[in-house]
């Protein structure tokens, strides 16, 4: 049964799954929803995935499977080798702490630049504070993951894993906006950018980065100003986004009806 990722690029969430899939040998396709952007989506991603977001992975009539912590779940049982886990309990407890650490906190302060910087929710002393506050977090998340990552080889021990899978998208991200992590950190990292698997999807978001060469910065922040383009605010980010100083951004945003949550489950 051919394997359907429904993805975007930049997406760190996207990204980990299709790591581990590249990693066990399957096959898959990735198409972008039309009209995510917007808050709204084709009726089969939406089956998919009732929170409107990415990934989903479907795989024949039945399976439809949606959050990418369950997905790579999903992926381990479904295609159990290589495996992505540890083999211990404890070791795997840690790199599930991991992934969940940089999944919910982690992975606001890059969104939050990418408000900044490219969608303009911010300028001037406002800009300055917003992203003064992203790279103090920034320099002490690179300290906690430096003493995570020890004295072992991948964030998952002896071997690339589940842990490292999780740490790289984010770390990719916020090379791209100009922190660069030192000493094991960046050998680490270095090391891990010339998997195939972290290849493959790297250069797949650098295709589609909004400050590419087939970027319009312009036109996309007028699409965010006229509402046409809606940034999804949820839990996490939008947590990060006040307590950075940015509640002017959110309440801005609210009054122009340029920014979304989740909608209703269903």
């Amino acid at each position: 049964m051919s394997v359907i990722v429904y993805d975007h690029p930049l997406s760190p969430y996207g990204q980990k799954v299709k790591i581990a899939l590249i990693e066990k040998g399957v096959t898959f396709e990735a198409p972008m929803p039309d009209g995510i952007g917007a808050g709204s989506s084709v009726s089969d991603f939406l089956q998919a995935s009732p929170r409107g977001e990415v990934p989903a992975l479907v795989q024949g009539d039945n399976v439809r499977v949606f959050d990418s912590t369950v997905i790579l779940e999903y992926i381990e049982d479904r295609w159990p080798d290589p495996s992505m886990l540890p083999a211990s309990s404890l070791e795997r407890a840690r790199v599930r702490m991991l992934e969940d650490t940089m999944d919910t906190h982690y992975e606001a302060i890059n969104w939050g630049i990418q408000e900044i910087r490219f969608f303009g929710r911010a300028t001037g002393e406002l800009a300055a504070k917003i992203e003064a506050e992203a790279a103090e977090q920034i320099g002490g998340w690179y300290q906690w993951l430096d003493s995570q990552l020890e004295n072992r080889s991948w964030f998952n021990g002896e071997q690339f894993g589940w842990g490292d899978l999780s740490v790289v998208p984010h770390l990719n991200g916020s090379r791209w906006f100009g922190f660069e992590p030192e000493g094991r950190l960046l050998e680490w990292l270095e090391r891990v950018n010339e998997r195939d698997s972290v290849a493959q999807v790297r250069e797949a978001a650098q295709q589609v980065r909004f400050d590419g060469p087939n970027s319009n910065i312009e036109a996309l922040q007028q699409a965010v100003a006229a509402g046409a383009f809606k940034r999804e605010y949820r839990d996490h980010r939008l947590e990060w986004m006040i307590k950075s100083g940015g509640f002017s951004v959110v309440e801005e945003g609210l009054s122009k009806d340029n920014i979304r949550f989740i909608d209703v489950f269903s």
